[in-house]
């Protein structure tokens, strides 16, 4: 595949989960892929190199997203180095559970913080770039906790439906000049934050999904994919669902 061939694009929380499985998909389809991350070094380092054994140009840029100083600097490096910026998929996205009625301002504040302002800032930075050159695509990575969300999640799910309402904005602002803007609801992926989930509460869960299985990393990958592909080239504003038939 060499349908992103020339291109330059941007993961977020590119060094585990989805967030490598797409850095690695957009390798092989020809892509200079930058892997942003936020810490654990040595992580990264391994991520990179599995990436730079599909494309060598592989590059690794560290921010914290939730830092609007920390995303100008990495924004402003991504120009400097590589003059244009033609997709970004914005993945990075964390967790911290508990129930409305206990959770604290700190925990609400620190999923908000990376989930939706970080989603904010980023594509913010990257449309300003696309904008000047009137093309570009933008996903991003959002979750079936958006859509159906279960008790325990205000912080996550609210973060992620913003993610979800952010989308359909930025498609409307930003298709005049060219730049396409959406979005993938991936639900149970085999992922390291779904393998902290007890067991047994994953299976309960699968049994909703009618195809009976959890989901691959690469699944949602190969959406995204397509999404930032002139494949789908009048594709903007809507939300793909990668959940097996879990909220169908």
């Amino acid at each position: 595949m060499s349908d992103l061939q020339g291109r330059t694009a941007l993961v977020t929380g590119a060094t585990k989960g989805i967030g490598l499985a797409v850095a690695a998909e957009l390798a092989r389809c020809g892509a200079t892929v930058l892997m942003n991350h936020r810490g654990k070094p040595e992580q990264a380092r391994e991520a990179l190199e599995q990436v730079r054994e599909i494309r060598a140009d592989a590059q690794l840029l560290r921010a914290d997203v939730a830092d609007p100083a920390d995303v100008e600097r990495m924004f402003r490096q991504i120009r400097d180095d590589h003059g244009q910026l033609d997709a970004f998929v914005n993945n990075a996205g964390i967790t911290d559970d508990g129930y409305a009625l206990m959770m604290g301002e700190a925990k609400w504040r620190k999923v908000i913080d990376t989930n939706l302002t970080g989603a904010f800032l980023c594509m913010r930075a990257a449309a300003r770039l696309m904008a000047r050159r009137r093309a570009g695509a933008i996903v991003t990575v959002s979750s079936t906790s958006a859509l159906n969300p279960p008790a325990g999640q205000a912080n996550y799910a609210a973060a992620k439906a913003g993610g979800v309402a952010l989308t359909k904005v930025l498609a409307k602002e930003l298709g005049t000049y060219g730049v396409r803007v959406n979005c993938v609801v991936p639900g149970f992926i085999d992922t390291s934050m779904t393998r902290q989930m007890p067991s047994d509460r994953l299976t309960e869960n699968l049994r909703h999904v009618p195809l009976g299985r959890i989901g691959q990393p690469e699944e949602v990958a190969s959406v995204v994919r397509f999404l930032l592909s002139d494949a789908a080239a009048y594709v903007t504003g809507t939300s793909v669902v990668v959940d097996g038939g879990l909220i169908s």
